[in-house]
C-alpha cells in the first residue's frame, strides 16, 4: 500500500514539474518572438480634413426654406488610429491596410523607440484592403515574412498592435489560428482568404502583425466579427495571410497597382444541392454560372454548370479560393484547369488576360405560370421597368414566391429571372411549365438564375 502511494507521489510530482517545464516553455517563446518582432510593428495616425455643412440646432422644426439655404460650411480633422509591419528596412516599406490610411491628409508613424515619421503612400488596394507606406529613416527593423499557407488550424500565433489608443502601442496578445480560408467577411472587401484567429483583436489593431512562434509574419490583421453593437474582440479575429498580401505589396511598390488575371466567369460554392443535382463525388470546386463573352474563359471552351477542382494545379475549396487563385496568377500564362462537366472529367487549357479595368456587368400578353410554389411570367419591358432590369434580360421573371414552398427554400425571390430549368433555356412562361414537367420524377431540378446582375444556380427540391 504505502509502495503504491508512493509511486502514485512520485507521478504527480513528475506531471507538475512537466506542466511547469511547459508554461515554462512557451513563456520563454512568446517573449523571444515578441523582442524579435515589436520594433518592426509601427503605430499608425492619418488624419484628413473633413467638410461639414453646419446646421442650425432647431432647423429640422422649421420649413426647409426658413434658414435659407446658404449655412455656412465648416472644416473638421478627422483621425484614425491603426497599425502597420516594416517588412523592408533598408527602403522604410510599411505593410498596413488600406482602411487604415485611405483618403489621408498627412499620415504619422511612430515607433516603439519613440521616433515619429511622416509617411507616403506608395500604393493601396482597395479590393484586398492593403497599403504599403514608406517612411524616411535609417535604423529600422524589419519583420520575417512567412509562408501563410503552411499554418495549421490549432496553431499558436501572436497579434500585435495598437489597439483603442496609441498609449497602448505594442500591445500582445496570443491565441490560435481558429480557421483558414474565411470568406464574405468585409462586405467592401473584394479578395478574402482570411486566417481567423481567437488572439484579441480590436480598433487599433488594423494593419497589425500576426505572427507565428518562429518570428514570422503570417498575416495582417483587419477585422473582428462581434456578434452585437460593442467594437471589441469577441475571440473571432481575422487577419490576410502574408502570401496574399506580398503579390500585392510587390505590385504596388513596381508597378503603382495590382496586375490581376482574369478568367472570365461568374462563379458560386458547390452547395449539397447542387452537388445533388450535378452528380458530384463531394462539395469541392466552383461552379460556373456564367461565361463573360469573348472572356479567356469563353476562348477556353468553358460551359455553364462546369464545375472547376482544379485550377494550375492546385485544388479548389470553393468559388472564393478559385478568385483569389486566378487573381494572384501572373497574365498571359497558360493554366491547366480541371473540370467536371455532365459528370466527366476533363482539362481546359485557359490563356489568361489581365483583368479589365472596368468591372464586367454583365403591350404584351402575360401567360402566369405556378409551380414549386412560385408564380412566373413572360419578361417584357413592362415587368423589367417594374423590378428594375436591364432592357436587355430575357427569361421569364419570378412575381411570386410563396413561403413554405419548395422554391423559397431553395431562396427564391421575387425579380429573380429564370434563364435555364436544368439543362433547358427558357424564353417564356410556357417553355418554363413545360422544363418543369420533364422533370417531375427527378429529386431536384437546378435552376439558372440571373440576380442583381449576376447568376446563380439554385438547386429546388421536387420531392
Amino acid at each position: 500500500m504505502k509502495k503504491t502511494i508512493s509511486v502514485l507521489f512520485m507521478t504527480l510530482v513528475f506531471a507538475v514539474n512537466l506542466s511547469a517545464q511547459s508554461a515554462k516553455y512557451f513563456s520563454d517563446t512568446f517573449a523571444d518572438v515578441v523582442k524579435k518582432v515589436n520594433p518592426a510593428v509601427v503605430t499608425i495616425t492619418s488624419e484628413r480634413v473633413v467638410t461639414d455643412q453646419w446646421r442650425h440646432p432647431f432647423e429640422e422644426f422649421f420649413d426647409n426654406d426658413y434658414f435659407g439655404n446658404n449655412s455656412p460650411e465648416r472644416e473638421r480633422r478627422s483621425r484614425a488610429l491603426g497599425s502597420g509591419v516594416i517588412v523592408d528596412a533598408k527602403n522604410g516599406y510599411i505593410l498596413t491596410n488600406n482602411h487604415v490610411v485611405e483618403d489621408a491628409d498627412e499620415i504619422s508613424i511612430y515607433l516603439i523607440d519613440e521616433r515619429e515619421f511622416k509617411a507616403e503612400v506608395v500604393g493601396a488596394d482597395p479590393k484586398s484592403d492593403i497599403a504599403v507606406l514608406k517612411i524616411n529613416t535609417d535604423n529600422l527593423t524589419a519583420v520575417r515574412l512567412g509562408d501563410s499557407d503552411k499554418l495549421d488550424v490549432g496553431e499558436w500565433v501572436l497579434a500585435i498592435g495598437s489597439p483603442f489608443s496609441s498609449n497602448l502601442s505594442h500591445t500582445v496578445t496570443a491565441g490560435i489560428v481558429s480557421a483558414k480560408g474565411r470568406s464574405s467577411v468585409i462586405g467592401s472587401v473584394d479578395y478574402e482568404d482570411f486566417i481567423q484567429t481567437d488572439a484579441a483583436i480590436n480598433p487599433g489593431n488594423s494593419g497589425g502583425a500576426l505572427v507565428n512562434l518562429d518570428g514570422e509574419l503570417v498575416g495582417i490583421n483587419t477585422a473582428i466579427a462581434t456578434g452585437g453593437f460593442m467594437r471589441s474582440s469577441a475571440g473571432v479575429g481575422f487577419a490576410i495571410p502574408t502570401n496574399l498580401a506580398k503579390t500585392i505589396m510587390n505590385d504596388l511598390i513596381a508597378e503603382g497597382r495590382v496586375i490581376r488575371a482574369w478568367l472570365g466567369v461568374f462563379i458560386q460554392d458547390v452547395n449539397d444541392g447542387i452537388a445533388k443535382a450535378l452528380d458530384l463525388p463531394d462539395r469541392k470546386g466552383a461552379v460556373v454560372t456564367e461565361v463573360v463573352e469573348g472572356s479567356p474563359a469563353d476562348k477556353a471552351g468553358f460551359k455553364i454548370e462546369d464545375v472547376v477542382v482544379t485550377f494550375g494545379g492546385t485544388k479548389i475549396r470553393d468559388s472564393s479560393h478559385l478568385k483569389n487563385l486566378v487573381s494572384s496568377t501572373r497574365p498571359e500564362t497558360r493554366q491547366d484547369v480541371k473540370i467536371i462537366r455532365r459528370g466527366r472529367s476533363r482539362t481546359l487549357k485557359v490563356d489568361l488576360a489581365e483583368l479589365p479595368q472596368e468591372d464586367v456587368i454583365f403591350a404584351s400578353n402575360r401567360t402566369p405560370s405556378y409551380s414549386l410554389g412560385m408564380r412566373v411570367e413572360d419578361l417584357d419591358a413592362s415587368m423589367a421597368r417594374r423590378f428594375r432590369l436591364e432592357d436587355t434580360e430575357s427569361g421569364v421573371i419570378v412575381v411570386e414566391v410563396s413561403p413554405s414552398s419548395a422554391a423559397a427554400k431553395a431562396g427564391v425571390q421575387p425579380g429573380d429571372v429564370i434563364k435555364r430549368v436544368g439543362d433547358t433555356e427558357i424564353d417564356s412562361a410556357r417553355e418554363f411549365r413545360t422544363a418543369i414537367s420533364r422533370v417531375n420524377d427527378e429529386d431536384s431540378v437546378l435552376l439558372l438564375i440571373r440576380r442583381r446582375g449576376g447568376s446563380i444556380f439554385l438547386p429546388v427540391e421536387l420531392n
